[in-house]
């Protein structure tokens, strides 16, 4: 196993990637794509199963790209995982580093999520199976992207990626609107009516469904949100979105709450964080409280500590340490996203938070510092890119006692760690699972000051 969930195999001294396989499988490969360096490849023929191998358990899987490797067992998922973390850390940081510890998994690997994104399409995909049957198939589908197709939706009967009612919502939801004669949205034309359907789960039992529509159309719309409304009385936040554009991004557009309260909440430690239709919260909100509760524990916080949290988001890891801390200063690029973070602070009582918002390598600045004093600990969690190199030019000058690095690609983490050895040392190294039955993992590095 090796980047992105592929499998690497060699052929004739070239390196040969190729999905859909487990490790130990004897296959006939078809080369799909050929480089100087490397080829891509396909699997047309199995001849032994590796012994790693176990039954996927959706009806989906193969077709669907969501869960690339529900053909693996978890406890092997864990091991490329950490592998992963381990080979990206060597190979790219090249600093030294300690022991690792062992990779912490997912008390739940399927239902884990709490956000689910459905798309509609008047020509949904077929499968091979549908196609091969002569049979005439419903094309009106509501349901994932095609990998790599930006226009191409497979409906979903099942997925067990969220708890229920989700599947439910959603079979509904798309039953209705065949039954009614809804329009289905159609992506290469531009027209249509149906775009999107959100659904948000939430651990304190609070349940958000939003419907983007791609126009006005009062009497349409209020038939299919009522209808929700009386199917399933336990939604406590229904709300519409018209979007107009290109594309099925809202967050520059007005979202109405039709009817209960515009913002579901989550719960950690006796702390509500207030999610509303365009706020940002770990998706799987069971496994966040654990790495959460790791980057408290690497941060070393006795009370007395000024923490500047990087990259804050809604303030969940900020308001989390915030009892154990002096002073909190979050710093977030999306100013909607920094409105989030305080009014978690107000209605949490939280009065030791300070939270900015703008891009992090100027906003991270020497007024800043003089404002509010020398951190004593950093936390940051940047995107998927890492840091700005400049931001970790301000951290090297800065020079914190402590740095907790959380990071979401292990390798743009290595990079900036290698940055970092210049005035740090990696004291820690915790990889974590938040995404089962896929390739991503998590990691926190906690790093001191030499």
């Amino acid at each position: 196993m090796v980047a992105e969930g592929k499998c690497l195999a060699r052929h004739e001294n070239m390196v040969v990637f190729v999905g859909g396989v487990a490790p130990g499988d004897v296959v006939d490969l078809r080369v799909t794509r050929k480089k100087k360096s490397f080829m891509e490849a396909e699997a047309i023929n199995f001849h032994s199963y590796s012994e790693v191998r176990v039954q996927p358990f959706c009806e989906h899987f193969g077709t669907c790209g969501g869960c690339k490797w529900q053909h693996i067992g978890y406890d092997t998922q864990l091991f490329y995982k950490q592998k992963q973390v381990q080979d990206n850390l060597e190979r790219i940081g090249k600093v030294a580093l300690p022991p690792f510890d062992p990779i912490l998994g997912s008390a739940k690997d399927k239902f884990y999520r709490n956000k689910l994104e459905f798309t509609f399409s008047n020509y949904g995909w077929l499968t091979n199976e549908q196609i091969k049957s002569g049979e005439e198939h419903e094309r009106r589908a509501l349901g994932f992207h095609m990998p790599g197709r930006f226009d191409k939706i497979l409906d979903i009967q099942n997925c067990y990626l969220q708890p229920e009612p989700s599947n439910s919502i959603r079979l509904a939801v798309r039953d209705y609107a065949r039954a009614n004669n809804l329009v289905f949205f159609d992506k290469l034309r531009m027209n249509g009516w149906l775009r999107n359907l959100i659904i948000r789960t939430a651990n304190t039992g609070e349940l958000m469904v939003i419907v983007q529509v791609y126009h006005e159309d009062e009497e349409a719309l209020t038939g299919l949100l009522d209808h929700l409304a009386t199917t399933f009385p336990e939604i406590t936040s229904l709300q519409y979105v018209v979007n107009g554009k290109g594309n099925e991004t809202f967050h520059d557009l007005e979202v109405v709450c039709y009817k209960g309260l515009p913002y579901i909440h989550e719960e950690m430690e006796g702390i509500r964080f207030r999610v509303g239709p365009k706020s940002f919260y770990q998706t799987n909100g069971d496994q966040a409280y654990e790495l959460y509760k790791l980057t408290r524990e690497f941060a070393g916080l006795t009370g007395n500590e000024l923490v500047y949290d990087l990259y804050t988001g809604a303030g969940t890891i900020a308001n989390f340490v915030a009892r154990q801390s002096r002073e909190v200063i979050g710093i977030e690029y999306v100013p909607s996203a920094i409105e989030d973070a305080k009014i978690n602070s107000q209605i949490n009582d939280i009065t030791n938070t300070t939270f900015y918002a703008g891009d992090m390598k100027d906003i991270l600045s020497d007024e800043l510092i003089e404002r509010h004093g020398r951190p004593d600990v950093v936390i940051t969690d940047p995107p998927r890119a890492g840091m700005d190199e400049k931001v970790v030019a301000k951290l090297l000058q800065v020079h914190a006692d402590r740095i907790v690095y959380v990071s979401c690609n292990p390798a743009t983490q290595a990079r900036d760690l290698e940055l970092l050895s210049e005035k740090y040392d990696v004291a820690r190294v915790q990889p974590v699972d938040m995404f089962p039955q896929t390739h991503h993992v998590e990691n926190i590095v906690l790093l001191t000051a030499k």
